[in-house]
C-alpha cells in the first residue's frame, strides 16, 4: 500500500525535476492498476513505459495536481449544479466523483461501463482535481461556509471576458502524460455526473511532453517564452505558507478548507501575429527575460535574480520599467507569490485568420487578494506584454484539501 504523504512529497521534488528513487518505486507500483483491463479479460497484462507506469497518489494531505509536475495533456471543465439539485445531489456527486478518480489515477477502470478508450495505458501520472465556485455556496445553501476569499475578482481593463465560459459552480482540472488517459478520464468524470451538474464550459490544453528535453525545463508558451522560472520552491521555508490554506483554519467554519488552496483560471488569448513581427531582441524587452534561456536581462541564468536597479551605458534600465518580468516580480508586489501552473491551448484559426491560441493560465495560492489579485492590478496598469495577449474567461475556485481513506473532496463541508 503507498505512503499518500510520501507520494505526495515525491511530487512535490519532481516538481523542481529532482526525481528520487522514491519515484521509481512508485510508478512500478502504479503500473499494476494499469492490469485491470487484461486481466479481466485474462491476458497478460500490457508493458509499459516509464510515462505510463508513473501515478500520482489520489488520497493525502493535499489534492494532486496543484504541486503535481506539469502534465503534457489536460482539460479544465467547469459545471453548474442543474435545477433543483442541492446540498444532498452535491454530496453525492462529489462522492461518485472521488471514487472515479481513485480509481482512474491507479490506472485502473471506470468501473463497468469503461469506454475503453485508455485500453493500454497505465495511469501516465492522471490527476482529477476538484474545487468550488462562489455560486456552489448558495445553491447548496451552505453561504455561511463561504470564505470571504471567494469574493469575485476585480476588473482589469484588460479583461474581454465572456461568460459563458467563466466561473460555474463546480470545476475539475484533469492533467495526464498521455492524451487518451487524460480523455479517458474527462468523459468519466462527464457521464459520473448524471442528472446532478451539467457542462459550462470545457478548455483543452498541453504542454511539452515528459522526456523530450534532455533534461527536466521549464516549459515554454506558445509566445517560445520559459513560462513559470519565479515560481515558488516546494524547498522554499514558506512555500506551503503561500500555497496552502493553513491547518489553523481548523476549528472554525472554514475548517474543510484546511489543506486546501485557491486557483485562478484565465483562458488568455496570445495575439502571435503581432508577437511574432516583433525582432527577438524586442520581445525580450518586453518580457526583461533572454529568450533562448530564461536569463535576465541582466546575465546569469535562468535562476538568477533580476538585477532591477541595473543601468546600460545609454543610462537606461537594462530591464525596462514596463517589462513583464520587472512588473510581476514578488520584490516589486510586496512578497505576493502564486504557483503558475498552465497549459497552452490551440482552438483553431479564427474567421480573420489569427490563430486561436494561447495559455490557459492556472494559479494556486493561499490566498487569491494577496498572489493574483496584487501582482495582476500591477500588470493591469503599464506591462509591456498587454498589448499581446487579452484575457477572455476567467474563474476563481477554492480547491479543498485532499481526502483521507475513506473520504470523499469535500465532505467535511458537504456534511457538516
Amino acid at each position: 500500500m503507498s505512503d499518500p504523504v510520501r507520494d505526495n512529497d515525491i511530487s512535490r521534488r519532481r516538481l523542481l525535476g529532482t526525481v528520487g528513487a522514491g519515484a521509481t518505486g512508485l510508478a512500478l507500483g502504479a503500473a499494476g492498476g494499469a492490469a485491470a483491463y487484461a486481466s479481466a479479460a485474462g491476458e497478460a497484462p500490457p508493458a509499459l513505459t516509464t510515462v505510463g507506469a508513473t501515478g500520482i497518489a489520489f488520497h493525502g494531505e493535499h489534492q494532486a495536481g496543484i504541486t503535481t509536475p506539469l502534465q503534457a495533456c489536460g482539460h479544465l471543465i467547469a459545471f453548474d449544479l442543474a435545477p433543483g439539485a442541492g446540498r444532498k445531489e452535491a454530496a453525492a456527486l462529489m462522492r461518485r466523483w472521488s471514487a472515479l478518480a481513485s480509481e482512474l489515477m491507479a490506472g485502473r477502470a471506470a468501473g463497468d461501463g469503461d469506454t475503453g478508450v485508455a485500453l493500454d495505458a497505465g495511469p501516465s501520472s492522471l490527476t482529477v482535481t476538484f474545487g468550488f465556485g462562489r455560486t456552489f455556496f448558495d445553491r447548496t445553501a451552505l453561504v455561511a461556509q463561504r470564505p470571504p476569499e471567494l469574493d469575485p475578482l476585480p476588473a482589469f481593463s484588460s479583461d474581454q471576458l465572456d461568460a459563458k465560459r467563466s466561473n460555474g459552480d463546480l470545476w475539475v482540472q484533469i492533467g495526464a502524460d498521455d492524451a487518451l488517459v487524460a480523455f479517458h478520464a474527462l468523459r468519466a468524470i462527464q457521464k459520473a455526473a448524471g442528472d446532478a451538474a451539467r457542462v459550462r464550459w470545457q478548455m483543452n490544453g498541453f504542454n511539452r511532453s515528459p522526456g523530450a528535453t534532455g533534461k527536466p525545463m521549464t516549459a515554454r508558451n506558445l509566445m517560445g517564452q520559459l513560462d513559470g522560472t519565479a515560481n515558488p520552491k516546494p524547498s522554499e521555508a514558506d512555500f506551503d505558507k503561500r500555497i496552502f490554506v493553513p491547518s489553523e483554519t481548523s476549528g472554525t467554519k472554514y475548517d474543510w478548507l484546511a489543506g486546501g488552496s485557491y486557483a485562478v483560471v484565465r483562458r488568455i488569448r496570445m495575439l502571435l501575429d503581432d508577437w511574432e513581427r516583433l525582432s527577438l531582441k524586442k520581445q525580450e524587452l518586453v518580457i526583461g527575460r533572454r529568450k533562448s534561456d530564461g536569463a535576465p536581462l541582466t546575465g546569469g541564468t535562468e535562476t538568477t535574480e533580476l538585477a532591477l536597479d541595473k543601468t546600460g551605458p545609454d543610462g537606461k534600465l537594462v530591464i525596462p520599467d514596463n517589462a513583464h518580468a520587472r512588473i510581476s516580480a514578488p520584490e516589486q508586489n510586496g512578497g505576493a507569490a502564486m504557483l503558475r501552473r498552465p497549459f497552452s491551448f490551440h482552438d483553431g484559426i479564427g474567421a480573420d485568420g489569427t490563430p486561436d491560441a494561447g495559455l490557459l493560465f492556472v494559479c494556486w495560492q493561499a490566498d487569491p487578494l494577496r498572489g493574483f489579485v496584487p501582482v495582476q492590478r500591477k500588470l493591469d496598469r503599464g506591462d509591456a506584454l498587454s498589448a499581446f495577449i487579452r484575457h477572455e474567461a476567467s474563474g476563481l475556485f477554492a480547491v479543498p484539501g485532499g481526502a483521507r481513506t475513506g473520504e470523499y473532496v469535500g465532505q467535511r463541508l458537504l456534511e457538516s
